[in-house]
């Protein structure tokens, strides 16, 4: 049974004013090696998240970038060291980074957890008590929540993908990936912001005794019902060859929908969905690929403003009861500012999210913004047939 275990985190982050929010669409190249899917080329992996997180730090004090999420898989464990050094040193307080490592054996991740999580806790005790259970061989997908407290204080947090897509399951059950059994519900105060990362099948991921979704969505409304707090925010990090699954949109529609019970916990929720680029090799992946296209997902009471540009769309997700903001499929940096809270304060914008840039990527990983007058051109056919169910 999943179990979501709760972090307050010490953040401020300005909910009236947006929060900067910045999704590093980019590409894998995984192969599958012994029981592992790697990154085939690590040291220019780094070198391209170095670049992202680069740009996030020379932003002005004012556009600071409080959230800035990956894909799944995209990090290469040998630079985890570097990567959090780069948060440290160069990043602001008041900061979120959200990413996927690529395969990792479970006694790494285990190491992972003692090296880099604070203390002791509930959700620690509960891994040993499971990892004495398993094969240390076994492989893990994790995703990785780095947190940098207003005060500068660095945390991490660690959770492994409770589901596998095909590639990584296996007849022999000894073989199969590691299923993680809890994920994380952050709470930030002073301000009250709630979100949790997940990592691809995590939010469609149900059996015949229990859903993911169903799991937080019960958090949530216990939230609200006890507490007058919501979950603001999901951040669903992917390497998904088929991010428009039908399963998808129908667990949105569930999600959104409110048709079998109320759900006041979630229905205020943004979804971010964070997809690697086109550009992503996968070995084992058939047929036409569809990766990119990563989104933000709201309620269709906060219905967006309908566009239609070169790099982005808003649409309701073929009939569901969502507003969705959905980007292209090519190597991009989406820059976005996110209102949570925009029908309480009537200072703030009146949709629950804007476009702020978007950069493409050039030669020896610099990236440059694409104009007003190239967003303005329209969608290309391409892009506006480019969406599969399966």
């Amino acid at each position: 049974m999943l179990r979501i275990f709760e972090e307050i985190v010490d953040l401020d982050l300005p909910l009236g004013s947006g929060i900067h929010t910045l999704i590093a669409q980019i590409p894998n190249n995984l192969k599958l090696e012994g029981r592992l899917y790697k990154l085939q080329d690590p040291k220019s992996q780094f070198e391209l998240i170095r670049s992202v997180l680069e740009l996030a730090a020379d932003h002005a004090e004012s556009e600071q970038i409080h959230l800035i999420l990956f894909p799944e898989s995209s990090v290469p464990n040998s630079h985890l060291g570097q990567i959090t050094e780069i948060v440290e040193e160069k990043l602001p307080g008041n900061t979120v980074v959200i990413f996927g490592l690529e395969h990792i054996m479970l006694s790494q991740f285990a190491a992972l957890l003692e090296h880099y999580m604070d203390e002791e806790n509930e959700f620690i005790e509960q891994f040993k008590q499971d990892m004495s259970m398993e094969d240390v061989a076994k492989p893990v997908n994790s995703c990785v929540t780095i947190i940098k407290e207003r005060k500068g204080r660095l945390r991490y947090f660690f959770t492994a993908k409770t589901h596998p897509f095909a590639g990584e399951e296996s007849v022999d059950h000894i073989s199969d990936l590691y299923r993680g059994k809890a994920l994380f519900l952050f709470r930030c105060a002073p301000v009250t912001f709630n979100f949790m990362p997940l990592i691809c099948f995590d939010y469609v991921y149900r059996d015949s005794d229990h859903s993911n979704i169903m799991a937080i969505m019960e958090k949530a409304n216990d939230l609200y019902f006890q507490q007058k707090q919501q979950l603001d925010m999901l951040a669903v990090i992917q390497c998904n060859p088929k991010p428009e699954h039908k399963v998808f949109r129908d667990v949105a529609t569930g999600f959104y929908g409110e048709y079998l019970f109320k759900s006041p916990g979630v229905r205020d929720a943004i979804t971010v969905f964070v997809n690697s680029s086109a550009e992503t090799l996968l070995e084992g992946t058939k047929g036409k690929n569809t990766f990119g296209h990563s989104s933000i997902v709201c309620g269709i009471k906060h219905k967006l403003p309908r566009i239609k540009l070169s790099e982005f769309r808003t649409d309701d997700f073929f009939g569901s009861p969502v507003s969705r903001l959905r980007f292209s499929s090519g190597t991009r940096l989406y820059f976005c500012k996110l209102f949570p809270h925009h029908e309480t304060d009537p200072r703030s914008s009146r949709a629950m999210v804007k476009v702020t840039g978007v950069y493409l990527i050039s030669s020896e990983n610099e990236w440059e913004r694409i104009s007003g007058d190239d967003l303005l051109m329209g969608i290309r056919d391409d892009e506006s047939d480019s969406i599969y169910f399966y």
